[in-house]
């Protein structure tokens, strides 16, 4: 199996290499994620623009503003994703993964947008839009400004950001379409299952397993925003 490895640069020297993140994946594997992540951007493209064309028809001008945010997150989280597991290792990889790190705070933020603007208190939508992008803006400073300092910390605010919508469910989300609910929340637990993948490093295949994960929770929140749009 090759092995790669990929200099950190330490947060005080865009030089000095703090450790190594290594890559245990032969070409099979890099193959398929390679065509994971293929999928994903190609489908993307074509899902955000199809969503922005029909908010354009069907929405109103602050819902397709929404609308147009989660497009861009979702095309950012895809678009690093793919520039960084695929690009070779060198140390434009090691920028490469703060941007991909960073665009899943983007991405949680993004989603809850179109989301949160559909709740009829307009005074609770903004502050939660103000908490979670607040939190998104806190997390990408740590990892563009601290990389590999928070991993560990970073997978579980990741994951209580993601569910943090929990708390607005009897104060609005209750009232929205129940498929747009159901979609958020399997959507939810299809990246919370798939992060058990992202930590299993001995497994074949481990890399591109989490993605495809990534790509379902990401088509389920899709929907889930479609819906809200068609609704």
């Amino acid at each position: 199996m090759t092995i790669f490895r990929l200099k950190q640069l330490a947060s005080n020297s865009a030089h000095a290499a703090a450790g190594a993140i290594r890559w245990n994946y032969d070409r099979a594997e890099l193959i398929a994620d390679g065509v994971v992540h293929g999928i994903g951007v190609f489908g993307g493209v074509i899902a955000a623009t199809v969503l922005i064309v029909l908010a354009a028809v069907f929405a109103s001008a602050y819902e397709i503003v929404s609308v147009s945010i989660y497009a861009a997150g979702l095309l950012a989280m895809l678009g690093f994703s793919a520039a960084y597991n695929l690009w070779p290792v060198s140390r434009s990889k090691w920028l490469l993964r703060r941007l991909d790190h960073s665009a899943i705070y983007i991405l949680i933020a993004a989603t809850y947008t179109p989301v949160f603007v559909q709740l009829q208190d307009r005074v609770f939508a903004m502050s939660l839009l103000a908490g979670v992008w607040s939190v998104a803006v806190v997390g990408v400073v740590l990892k563009l400004f601290f990389p590999g300092r928070f991993d560990r910390v970073s997978v579980g605010l990741y994951l209580a950001m993601g569910w943090s919508g929990i708390i607005a469910y009897d104060s609005g989300l209750s009232s929205l379409p129940h498929l747009a609910v159901w979609l958020i929340a399997v959507g939810g637990l299809l990246y919370s299952f798939g992060v058990i993948f992202h930590a299993w490093r001995r497994l074949r295949f481990q890399n591109a397993i989490w993605h495809g994960f990534v790509l379902l929770g990401a088509a389920c929140h899709y929907t889930a925003v479609l819906d809200l749009v068609l609704t």
